[in-house]
């Protein structure tokens, strides 16, 4: 009977005595493993991505946008002919429910900015004090407009990172007179420097109150309004109550479409979640090639090792001890390969992520361990054809070489 030392000490030789055959076989697993391992990691370093720039919006967020999406059938119209504007007593009424933390009307455009010589096409956010905390916005220095009431256009601003650069240099911004459209702000704040959200940079904005935003943009209609909930559990009452105050308010029309964020992230995590398993099953589908090559390498070993296992048989090892013995063999190679891989795919990952520093590549832990133990699997299974041949082979019949 022999000891699986000894199984084992006989694989390992049959390794080393053929290398060029075992590197090919390892290179081929490697590869497989560390497709997975890869790919895996850039659909989850996309599905948080994704987490990480709506949770930059603010927590507990509602958006409500002028039109219903039902209308048409598509998305809610942002240009164009709608049913009924909002206004800035549309989101002042929305503090009647008592799941409404923050309201923050919105109007947006965009104009050229100018501070004596330097100009600069940039995006203009128009809205109120409560924006600082909906958005979860940090001041570098100064402060934020004030809450002097929505309906008063004061002549102030707030600038970001990236436009106090681009016009003012290393000069004091604060307290400076800028130029936005025919109309003149003074710079009471700067937003702290920070990333680029859904596509926006935040740096290249300039934030002044909401009524001398319609002013500027000669419009009394709001782009939406943005929502802070109270809670987590307080976004489904918060919501329910937008849609019947804006009801009410439009003479019974349900004209808008109210937008939870927890629900933005739910369908993105469910989107990336399946795209990822997606990934993962066709990265897989190179393990089966592996394990082919290793059957058909194994089934070319066994017509060269007749002799050897026909004299194992004479010796009196059994039917089973033989195919043990290519099956350990098989699932050695295997083992050995997805190592390799797996070192490989975690070796790339960590390229990636210093290469694309805002993107984290990290795989999850199932798609690494599923790797590895998918391409032991997969060698033992291809192995299993090749061990079940040299086991029937006769001791006789093999050590004449013939089959």
């Amino acid at each position: 009977m022999m000891r699986l030392a000894d199984v084992f000490r006989y694989s390992l030789q049959s390794m080393l005595g053929h290398r060029g055959r075992t590197l090919l076989i390892l290179l081929a697993m490697a590869i497989g493993v560390a497709a997975v391992v890869v790919l895996t990691a850039l659909g989850e370093g996309a599905r948080l991505y994704v987490l990480k720039q709506f949770t930059t919006l603010g927590s507990h967020m509602i958006i409500v946008l002028p039109g219903r999406s039902e209308t048409s059938g598509g998305a809610p119209p942002l240009l164009g002919e709608i049913p009924r504007d909002l206004t800035i007593d549309d989101a002042l009424a929305l503090y009647q429910s008592h799941a409404v933390n923050n309201v923050a009307p919105v109007v947006i455009g965009s104009a050229p900015v100018s501070w004596q010589a330097r100009e600069r096409e940039v995006l203009v956010l128009g809205t109120t004090a409560e924006m600082e905390q909906v958005r979860q916005l940090t001041l570098a220095r100064g402060k934020f407009i004030s809450t002097n009431g929505p309906h008063r256009g004061a002549a102030v601003c707030v600038i970001g990172h990236t436009l106090r650069k681009e016009l003012f240099g290393n000069q004091q911004a604060l307290g400076q007179w800028l130029r936005i459209g025919e109309r003149r702000f003074r710079v009471i704040g700067e937003l702290a420097q920070q990333s680029h959200s859904l596509g926006t940079d935040i740096g290249d904005l300039v934030i002044i109150p909401v009524a001398s935003a319609q002013a500027l943009f000669n419009t009394e209609s709001l782009f939406r309004i943005l929502i802070q909930a109270k809670g987590r559990d307080s976004i489904a009452p918060a919501k329910q109550a937008v849609e019947e105050i804006i009801r009410k308010r439009h003479d019974g029309e349900n004209d808008i479409t109210v937008i939870t964020q927890d629900s933005i992230l739910a369908t993105f995590d469910r989107i990336f979640t399946a795209l990822t398993f997606a990934i993962a099953a066709i990265a897989a589908i190179s393990l089966a090639v592996a394990g082919i090559l290793i059957m058909n390498v194994m089934l070319i070993a066994i017509s060269q090792r007749t002799a050897e296992i026909g004299l194992l048989k004479a010796l009196g090892a059994s039917d089973t001890e033989i195919m043990l013995l290519f099956m350990s063999e098989a699932g050695l190679l295997s083992l050995c390969g997805g190592l390799a891989g797996l070192a490989l795919g975690v070796g790339s990952n960590l390229l990636l992520n210093q290469t694309f520093s805002d993107f984290s590549i990290i795989a999850p832990t199932w798609a690494s361990l599923g790797g590895l133990g998918l391409a032991l699997l997969t060698g033992i299974l291809f192995g299993y054809i090749p061990a079940r041949r040299a086991a029937h082979l006769k001791p006789v019949e093999a050590l004449t070489r013939r089959r």
